[in-house]
């Protein structure tokens, strides 16, 4: 897109984009500065597993720059060594096969979302595509722990907006058709013996209907349904070993959701698992039985609840042995290892190898090693009380040096960051944020808030976000920018709106709708136009279609056109006086470039200064960390100009990145000289 450089709007970005500031890092006891790439650049070992037979450690590391799977016997680490070998976009997801004859991954390309399914040979290293079909997105339906041969799953080639179930044979390749999904189900759930027991459809009221699945073939009516109120908080999670009980995670006659038993045969229910605050969120399940263990629920912090007692000795021997958030991530078929990930926050997280007899812990990796010993922000749990009255469980930093008792506020004001999530039907949680590290370094505060539509707090604080984009769940963020200065953390001037998805539409109604709030805004793949974004959804994505309409607003009627309209930051942006960052990826398939295309046409034509970054090889964010750490080389620049934090310089961070800026260079300090270098 080619768009003017608009030379009066200089003129306003020096009016509304101060270099005074409150208190900065240089005026604390600031620590050394973290350079961005130790931050968002690959990290050293991640998602480390143990096969199930035992014999192999797993993990994705960098090979060349790009993440990758590798592996090594579990008694010798010295021999590890990549079986993946992608050049350009890095591996994220990775699974091992029940059998332990290979590893499973999944990868798209450029950011479209077309998830290909892949295996590697341990033997001999051989990889090849499970499903090698233009434009369609696998998903994996079932595994067993005693069927090791193959696993169920769905591809969506015949119509991208269903997924036909396949039974695939991981030694050979094939597919077998097990259920062609012509009745428009949304998802479905298998137990041990690879058999599909229910299938799940979406109703006209944004709700689910559950029907069973009898020899291959779908019931006509269905055994039981949720309306739009439980859809999100009401689910099947799986089926024990013998297939006769059925977990659910179930807010039916409750506000959140409680992890509840099934007995197949007679219907009866029991709750197993339950809190008043927040909902049953993972869960730990016996690798033989299938029987749940433990449970997770998160309101301020993760608290694990032990159902099992086989298992109680073993978590408190880990929480006694660990510092931090402490999570069990793989566990072989005999039960006899487990790999075990802990979150310090304060310090990047570690992965361990336990051996249960025994009870031994030996220390694989640190995920960031170059972050070891850096002074790291602490983050601070609190509840924000909204307008309302309703609570919002939120998460802030402060830098190191600001905070010098602990008390979670600053001896000064600062400038603040709110950094808002996406989704917006997801959460922010407790723990180690990159972001929040970074910006703290920086010199800056860092809020990041549940507002209203935020899971995890019950069915009632979803709903009550329906139909409040742009208005109760904006009110939201600025109730926890009031709270903020009410408290000595910033000041009404000094406070910069930032996030991703939802948390980029945020920040561009924060500047349209509530245009003296913000000091100025960093939207990453943000829609600005609701009615365009629910036109281009993925076609996979149709299942949800209807919740879509019940809790943004509903194009096919006059009501829901006028309110999607008025929400849409587009339609009020002559309103935007303040600084904006926009970073978007061309093959995005969730926000389309055009979204933010449109809004920096709409600024272009009314002299408003708006900085554009564009990536041609990402999707709904960025994946290559070269062009995070060059995205974030921008956004650092933009919030030292309009906030007054410490920056490191662009230097030739751009060079390896793909980014391009077909508008507002110039708005940025040393973007322009660091483009034409580029």
């Amino acid at each position: 897109m080619t768009i003017k450089r608009v030379i009066a709007a200089m003129a306003i970005l020096a009016t509304t984009c101060s270099t005074s500031f409150v208190a900065t890092a240089a005026e604390v006891s600031a620590p050394p500065l973290i350079e961005r790439s130790k931050l968002f650049g690959n990290p050293s070992r991640i998602a480390g597993r143990v096969s199930p037979d035992g014999k192999w450690l797993s993990w994705i590391a960098p090979e060349e720059g790009v993440l990758n799977v590798w592996l090594a016997p579990r008694s010798d680490l010295t021999k590890a060594h990549a079986v993946t070998h992608e050049k350009t976009r890095p591996i994220r997801e990775y699974f091992w096969a029940p059998d332990s004859r290979s590893i499973l991954f999944i990868n798209d390309k450029g950011g479209d979302e077309n998830f290909q399914l892949y295996s590697v040979s341990v033997a001999d290293g051989k990889q090849r595509s499970l499903t090698p079909f233009d434009k369609t997105r696998v998903q994996i339906v079932g595994s067993s722990k005693h069927i090791k041969s193959r696993i169920l799953i769905g591809v969506n080639q015949r119509d991208p907006r269903w997924h036909d179930v396949y039974s695939l044979d991981l030694g050979t390749g094939k597919l077998t058709e097990v259920l062609k999904n012509t009745g428009d189900f949304a998802e479905f759930v298998a137990d041990d013996d690879l058999k599909l027991r229910l299938a799940i459809k979406s109703r006209p009221d944004g709700g689910n209907d559950f029907f069973h699945v009898r020899d291959g073939s779908v019931e006509e009516k269905p055994f039981s349904s949720v309306g739009l109120e439980d859809s999100q908080t009401t689910a099947p999670m799986g089926y024990t070993r013998d297939g006769k009980v059925l977990y659910w995670l179930d807010s039916r006659g409750r506000d959140t959701a409680a992890l509840v038993a099934q007995d197949v045969a007679s219907g009866a229910t029991r709750v197993i698992g339950e809190s008043t605050k927040a909902d049953v969120g993972s869960v730990l399940t016996d690798p033989r039985t299938g029987k749940v263990q433990a449970y997770d629920v998160e309101y301020l912090k993760s608290e694990w609840s032990v159902i099992d007692p086989a298992v109680k000795g073993d978590l408190n021997f880990l929480k006694s042995r660990l510092t931090g958030k402490v999570n069990v991530t793989s566990r072989t078929q005999a039960d006899d290892f487990w790999t075990v990930a802990v979150d310090p926050v304060t310090a990047p997280s570690a992965t361990y190898l336990y051996e249960r007899k025994g009870r031994t812990l030996t220390k694989l990796f640190v995920s960031r090693p170059q972050l070891e010993g850096a002074t790291l922000a602490a983050m601070h749990p609190e509840e924000i009380r909204t307008r309302d009255g309703r609570t919002e469980v939120s998460y802030l930093s402060l830098p190191p040096g600001s905070d010098t008792n602990g008390s979670g506020r600053p001896q000064r004001p600062l400038s603040m960051v709110l950094f808002v999530h996406g989704g917006p039907w997801a959460r922010d949680s407790y723990g180690y944020n990159s972001y929040h590290q970074w910006l703290a370094n920086r010199g800056y505060a860092v809020l990041s808030v549940n507002y209203r539509g935020s899971t995890g707090f019950g069915k009632s604080y979803i709903s009550a976000g329906d139909l409040q984009w742009g208005a109760k769940m904006h009110d939201d963020l600025i109730d926890a920018v009031s709270w903020a200065v009410a408290n000595g953390i910033t000041t009404t001037d000094k406070v910069a709106i930032m996030g991703g998805s939802y948390g980029g539409y945020a920040t561009l109604a924060g500047l349209a709708f509530t245009p003296d709030t913000f000091a100025c805004g960093v939207d990453i793949v943000g829609p600005s136009n609701l009615a365009t974004l629910l036109k281009t959804i993925p076609p996979y994505w149709e299942a949800a279609r209807v919740q879509f309409y019940k809790r943004m607003g509903d194009p096919t009627t006059e009501e829901g056109r006028t309110l999607l309209h008025d929400r849409s930051p587009l339609f009020k942006a002559d309103a935007i006086k303040k600084p904006l960052l926009i970073g978007q990826g061309a093959n995005d398939p969730r926000v389309n470039q055009a979204e933010s295309d449109q809004i920096v046409t709409a600024m272009e034509a009314r002299k408003i200064p708006v900085t554009y970054v564009l990536f041609p090889d990402e999707g709904h964010g960025f994946a290559r960390p070269e062009n995070s750490i060059a995205f974030n080389a921008v956004a650092e620049q933009f919030l030292g100009q309009c906030l007054g934090g410490r920056v490191e310089p662009i230097g030739d961070t751009l060079k390896p990145s793909t980014l391009t800026v077909p508008h507002g260079a110039e708005f940025v300090p040393g973007l322009k000289q660091a483009v034409d270098s580029h």
